[in-house]
């Protein structure tokens, strides 16, 4: 994947050290998943959080990265609102806050899936954000 010329400047040298610390699997896991949240619109923006944790947001938190000792957890930051038809969802399913995905070494990234989940919760971030659009709030 390359990057667009217009989210070179969205982009955070904090996420670049983060990911280059990584072992080389993990590094192409959060590359990858790092071309597809940008690809969803243009206008996210990475930073750092929590001290070392990448984030990706617009309008609010979109996802964040935790890289584990076997896996990486892309932690979707939805209320658990946005539809998972394809099951990519792995932890957090009751979560208030986010859900997971986690990617071991050799899984394959599940690109439309993933897309769309993050083009959702960007819709859902320009709307409000999760908690004003949960039902029942």
């Amino acid at each position: 994947m390359t990057t667009a010329p217009e989210n070179l400047e969205r982009r955070d040298p904090r996420v670049d050290a983060f990911i280059a610390a990584l072992p080389d699997w993990q590094q192409d896991i959060c590359v990858h998943v790092r071309e597809l949240v940008h690809a969803a619109d243009p206008a996210v923006a990475e930073t750092i959080k929590r001290t070392k944790q990448p984030y990706f947001v617009l309008d609010g938190n979109i996802c964040a990265f935790l890289a584990a000792k076997d896996h990486v957890n892309v932690f979707l930051y939805d209320g658990g609102i946005v539809p998972d038809p394809d099951g990519i969802i792995t932890a957090g399913h009751d979560n208030k806050t986010a859900r997971t995905v986690a990617f071991r070494q050799g899984d394959a990234i599940p690109v439309q899936a993933l897309t769309a989940m993050f083009r959702q919760i960007i819709a859902d971030n320009r709307a409000g954000g999760w908690r004003k659009l949960k039902p029942g709030r």
